[in-house]
C-alpha cells in the first residue's frame, strides 16, 4: 500500500527554506574553494588560530549539507552541524565586528539569521519535493 503525501502551504515553505540554505551554502562554500581556493582558506583558517586542516571537512560539510539540504536528502539532519559552523563563523571572525553585517569586516547579523533559518528548516522537516522526506515528531 502507498502512502499519499499532501503538502501543505508549510511543506512548502519549508521547501523553499531548505532550497535557499542549500543555495546558499553551495555558493559559500564555492567562495572558499573558487576564489579563496583551499589553500587560501586552510591559512585563513590558521591565521584565526584554528588548525589549518580544519577548512577541509569545513568545505566538506558546507558542499555535502548545500547539496543535502537543495535534494532534501537527511537535509535536516545537516542543518545543525551547518548551523554549528556558521556559529563558528560568528565567535571566530565576525562577532568582534559587531552587529551589522556592513560594518567594517562584516558583522554577524546575517550569520544569525542565517542559523535561525537552518533551526526552522531542522524542526520543519525537509517539506515538499524532498527525495528523502522525513517529518519531525510532533
Amino acid at each position: 500500500m502507498s502512502t499519499v503525501t499532501v503538502n501543505t502551504r508549510a511543506d512548502y515553505a519549508a521547501f523553499l527554506l531548505r532550497v535557499t540554505m542549500g543555495i546558499f551554502f553551495l555558493v559559500h562554500a564555492g567562495l572558499k574553494i573558487f576564489v579563496f581556493t583551499p589553500a587560501g582558506t586552510v591559512g585563513f583558517f590558521a591565521s584565526l588560530g584554528v588548525p589549518g586542516w580544519f577548512a577541509y571537512p569545513v568545505i566538506a560539510l558546507e558542499v555535502v549539507g548545500g547539496i543535502a539540504l537543495v535534494l532534501g536528502y537527511y537535509g535536516r539532519w545537516l542543518a545543525l552541524p551547518l548551523a554549528a559552523d556558521l556559529l563558528g563563523a560568528i565567535v571566530l571572525v565576525h562577532g568582534k565586528a559587531g552587529f551589522f553585517f556592513t560594518n567594517p569586516k562584516g558583522g554577524w547579523e546575517y550569520l544569525a539569521l542565517w542559523i535561525v533559518g537552518l533551526i526552522a528548516v531542522f524542526l520543519l522537516g525537509d517539506g515538499a519535493f524532498a527525495l528523502k522526506r522525513e517529518e519531525p515528531r510532533r
